[in-house]
């Protein structure tokens, strides 16, 4: 088959585009803009356009199938020369489901926490050497790609992500799955410029859990408020059950699962949004029919998804460690902090987080980071000024930046270097620098500055 990627440079398209390329498929792509790593392993596979831009002459009526990504707009060139020829389109959750439609389908959402969780689950399952396709939202050790597709696999799994389909298509990627087994991990609002009202986005929750397949699975935490209620009114032939966090122990830094055996099983990833990411993961593995010992076995030598909690560098002579997360709703960015700051009591921590999302940079909705940072001994807000001309926002102000957090201490900055020259001032002998974003800082690169200066 012939597919062509409008938007080819996204995170998602540009995995999936990979992987059809190594099932023997032609691809061929087009996108105005593309960023690393998308942009070296496109063109390591010999896939990378020729120019940025949209080409509609390209288009052809030799293509088979055409799959346009959320970051083209409605009004896309290649899009309207697409519709002219009749040639069949799909958004990218829209092909996914095309695919697994006759497939197990596990979809695990929620604002917070469904990354690691759906790399839990792959982990296992990898570890079971039994045959699955997944979409996942980060790079796994020991995973290629970001989305395997197979004719053989019984079951996939999905992350099912809140947001936007595609241009042509306003519905949340995970009402389009239908799951046979679904997690929520928690509601907490996001995405303002989609959902403008808090109930508004709960609503979308509320829907996918109606589009779970009949007899179908449905898991939760039982903390989260929110979900609290939409238990209550779930269809009556919908299973379902709740978790909290899984017990353990800490010890020396270390921590250890505990299970029903008193055994202690030792992991690598720390903090209680981690433990409970461990649960609902052990549960749906558990509805898939895999049994606690080797869930256990698996778990141990899972070491994280990209981005969360990753430790980039570690000093051990000075006992100086940088994490790298992918925090940035209000919720993530607290629970993080805590995480650190339980796990490492003694350390001097310096917390530093990137506004980046259309949400975070809206003076609104700020107020919503009110006192998420406090359990650090040093807190950093950054934004890029050019960031919200381009999202064609207010600029925000320091004193937004002061109410919103509710702290007055709070350190603003809104350039990279300087912003990485006074961490680096203000490092201390036993610090945890804790680096919080979607984006990227400004393209700094944060390796070379860790070990040049730290």
């Amino acid at each position: 088959m012939w597919y062509h990627f409008i938007a080819i440079g996204g995170s998602a398209m540009h995995n999936l585009a990979l992987d059809l390329l190594q099932r023997g498929h032609k691809i061929t792509g087009s996108d105005d803009e593309i960023f690393e790593p998308s942009l070296s392993r496109l063109r390591n596979a010999g896939i990378l356009p020729e120019q940025f831009g949209w080409f509609p002459e390209k288009i052809k009526k030799d293509i088979d199938f055409v799959i346009v990504g959320m970051h083209a707009r409605a009004d896309n060139p290649e899009l309207v020369k697409v519709k002219e020829l009749g040639i069949p389109y799909f958004s990218y959750p829209e092909f996914l489901y095309e695919h697994a439609k006759n497939k197990k389908r596990i979809v695990i959402g929620g604002s917070h926490g469904k990354t690691t969780i759906t790399s839990i689950i792959l982990h296992v399952l990898k570890h079971t050497q039994i045959k699955f396709d997944y979409m996942v939202g980060a790079q796994i050790k020991g995973f290629d790609r970001m989305v395997k597709l197979s004719e053989e696999a019984e079951i996939m799994i999905f992350e099912g992500d809140e947001y936007l389909t595609a241009p042509f298509d306003l519905r949340p990627k995970f009402h389009l799955y239908k799951p046979h087994i679904a997690l929520l991990s928690g509601i907490s609002w996001d995405h303002m410029n989609v959902f403008p009202t808090f109930d508004e986005y709960v609503k979308q929750f509320e829907i996918f859990t109606n589009t779970i397949e009949k007899n179908g699975i449905l898991i939760w935490y039982k903390e989260d408020k929110e979900l609290q209620k939409i238990s209550k009114s779930l269809r009556v032939d919908i299973k379902q059950y709740n978790y909290g966090e899984h017990k353990s122990v800490v010890e020396n830094t270390q921590t250890f699962l505990l299970t029903e055996k008193a055994e202690k099983i030792p992991v690598k990833i720390f903090g209680n949004h981690n433990l409970q990411n461990i649960q609902g993961a052990k549960l749906v593995c558990n509805a898939l029919g895999i049994d606690d010992s080797v869930f256990y076995s698996a778990i141990t030598t899972f070491e994280g998804a990209n981005k969360r909690l990753q430790k980039l560098y570690e000093n051990k002579e000075k006992n100086i460690l940088v994490f790298l997360d992918f925090a940035h709703a209000p919720s993530k960015v607290k629970a993080t902090i805590e995480a650190v700051r339980n796990f490492y009591p003694e350390h001097f921590l310096i917390s530093c987080l990137e506004l980046h999302t259309y949400s975070s940079l809206r003076k609104e909705f700020l107020p919503q980071y009110s006192k998420s940072m406090i359990k650090s001994n040093l807190s950093i807000v950054y934004f890029n000024p050019q960031t919200i001309e381009l999202k064609k926002l207010e600029m925000l102000t320091n004193n937004d930046i002061y109410y919103g957090f509710s702290q007055d201490d709070i350190k603003i900055f809104h350039n990279t270097r300087q912003l990485f020259s006074f961490i680096t001032t203000s490092i201390k002998k036993n610090t945890i620098i804790l680096l919080m974003s979607s984006g990227n800082f400004n393209n700094f690169d944060i390796k070379e500055w860790a070990n040049k200066f730290l």
